[in-house]
């Protein structure tokens, strides 16, 4: 193989990196840029050079259309995927590396050139005395809410081999299934998942505000760095309950620096403890604020049950109608996607929790179970299935949901009703496949039944909910998130004017919770409501009483030698009233 022909598969290489570390969308993004500069000439690698790139990278043999670009083409394509440009100068290297064979031996080298060691282990401890109070802190001229490590503002940083390391570390120490050192159950993805955001925004605010130039995890150590922190969070507006997730990832993290040798230094027990007491301190001095339906309709955030119904009605009608009129077109398709996608979280069932939604897969996918926790070898997933065409019956089961270990891995599941089942069945024929070939490059496909604009699953819970909120306003509604449904849907079941309808517990069971769940979480007027039916029951109550008869009333007529109201009492009890009342006297003083 040529140099030349080297450094292309190293500059591939840390394509694919980058595509891995967040840097670039996807590999596939990358390569439609590539097809697009030259025209759709580009070659495919050989088999002896995808090996070498697998070798390299790690990469995954079945990633498509590996192309052989130039490097010039290459570097371009880098400049439209906005690639920072410290990243864009370690391709610039590797084009004009002359000693191609050092650079394949050594790729790290090339994206962290200045990486130092790890800290002393023997030398851990955390920062004392510990702050006694929170410092004042008012937000930067410069203030970005994205201001977290994986913010694109913060990619170019090239001094990650140390954090790397203790992220690898840390993400064991949480997620391995036995960890005899650790309290407590191995963290679940979506755990670890906000763990890890969390931590990269504690270091990004380290690195861009505190000026902090290679942020690692042993900046949780300093405890006045964690006290200036929980200060800013306050001074941007932010909820207790985001604070106190931090503060349980940082105690987290600490936990983990005690795990490691040399981490039996007093100071991480007493900075246990002031996390603790932070924490709850920050949740009395920060309560949540109340919500009820009549204050979210006023800043446009709440929309009633009859009103999200036939706002949903209307779409699937249009939907089908337009399907009917103008045959199957990416936007004919889109809009039965949509509709259906709709018709699933509201209306036709009890609203199913979001993950489950986007998790749901398609009844013609075959492969493993997409669930990243899953340890059962014959699990299906959370998964829609056709049981019968004729008469047409769909079935969906969800063993995976987030009450899925506390209800012993019990399953929901239920049959789909008939009109939401036909409207399932037709978006999966033709409209389905039609966005599949508009989105996805020749091969690739997608196995969950619901997609975003660029052909892929509903991944992150963010972008469902904004891709919900516009699909909302839209309509004509407010922009209102998807998980609101519940509290609506539970808002009416629980108001004293609800229709009839499912039984509360049969609801509360599909929806992944119990109907205690509903009154401390979802029924946002469960106090005044429960509160007035209270009063109004009083009255009813007041009317039996006064209709009830009275007890005979006891004789409290005087006799005539007394006259004036006025009781005669002999010259002894007389002294002894003024003697009990000089001691009441000096009772009341005393307290």
């Amino acid at each position: 193989m040529c140099d030349k022909r080297k450094r292309q598969c190293v500059c591939l290489r840390q394509v694919y990196k980058s595509c891995l570390d967040g840097l670039l969308p996807s590999y596939q993004a990358f390569y439609r840029v590539c097809s697009r500069l030259t025209k759709h000439q580009s070659t495919l690698l050989s088999g002896q050079d995808k090996q070498l790139l697998v070798a390299l990278a790690g990469m995954d043999v079945s990633v498509p259309h590996v192309a052989v670009v130039s490097l010039a083409v290459c570097c371009r394509a880098l400049k439209l995927c906005k690639v920072p440009a410290a990243v864009l100068h370690a391709f610039d290297d590797i084009r004009l590396q002359p000693a191609s064979q050092v650079v394949l031996g050594l790729p790290e080298h090339i994206l962290a050139p200045h990486a130092q060691p790890s800290p002393n282990p023997v030398q851990l401890q955390m920062t004392t005395p510990f702050p006694v109070t929170l410092p004042e802190c008012a937000l930067p001229a410069d203030f970005n809410k994205q201001h977290g490590l994986l913010a694109k503002p913060y990619k170019h940083l090239v001094h990650r081999a140390v954090l790397e390391q203790h992220m690898g570390e840390f993400k064991s120490f949480s997620t391995n299934p036995f960890q005899l050192n650790r309290k407590g159950i191995a963290h679940g993805s979506r755990t670890w998942q906000n763990s890890e955001k969390q931590v990269y925004l504690f270091l990004g605010y380290c690195h861009h505000y505190q000026q902090v130039s290679q942020p690692t995890l042993q900046l949780f150590l300093s405890s006045p760095l964690i006290a200036q922190y929980v200060s800013f969070h306050i001074a941007a507006g932010h909820s207790q309950l985001y604070i106190r997730n931090f503060l349980s990832c940082a105690r987290c993290v600490l936990r983990w620096w005690q795990s490691k040798p040399g981490g039996n230094h007093p100071s991480f027990v007493e900075g246990l403890e002031w996390l603790q007491t932070l924490g709850l301190q920050v949740a009395d001095q920060l309560p949540r604020p109340s919500k009820d339906p009549k204050g979210l309709a006023d800043v446009g955030k709440w929309m009633s049950a009859p009103r999200l119904v036939h706002l949903i009605h209307g779409a699937e009608l249009q939907s089908q109608d337009q399907m009917q009129q103008q045959g199957v077109t990416v936007e004919t398709s889109r809009y039965m996607h949509d509709a259906a996608l709709a018709a699933m979280t509201f209306s036709h069932l009890p609203p199913v929790r979001l993950s489950c939604i986007r998790s749901l897969v398609v009844p013609a996918y075959t492969g493993p179970c997409l669930y990243p926790d899953c340890k059962e070898p014959s699990c299906e997933g959370n998964r829609l299935s056709i049981m019968s065409e004729s008469p047409l019956l769909m079935h969906i089961q969800l063993p995976h949901h987030k009450n899925a270990r506390k209800w012993g891995k019990a399953v929901i599941e239920f049959d789909v009703p008939s009109d939401l089942a036909q409207l399932l069945h037709t978006y999966l024929g033709a409209p389905r496949k039609a966005l599949l070939e508009h989105h996805l490059l020749i091969g690739d496909t997608c196995p969950y039944v619901f997609m975003d604009m660029h052909g892929r699953g509903f991944v992150a819970a963010a972008v469902l909910t904004l891709y919900w909120q516009k699909w909302l306003v839209s309509r004509g509604g407010v922009p209102m998130n998807p998980s609101m449904c519940r509290q609506v849907f539970v808002d009416e079941r629980q108001s004293n004017n609800a229709t009839a309808g499912p039984s509360n517990q049969g609801a509360a069971m599909v929806m992944g919770h119990s109907v205690k769940q509903w009154d401390k979480w979802y029924d946002m007027q469960y106090h005044p409501r429960l509160a007035q039916n209270a009063v109004d029951g009083m009255q009813s109550w007041r009317a039996a009483m006064l209709q009830s008869h009275p007890p005979a009333a006891p004789d409290l007529t005087l006799s005539s030698a007394l006259h004036c109201g006025h009781v005669l009492v002999s010259d002894s009890e007389e002294s002894r009233y003024q003697s009990c009342c000089s001691d009441s006297d000096i009772d009341i003083d005393l307290d």
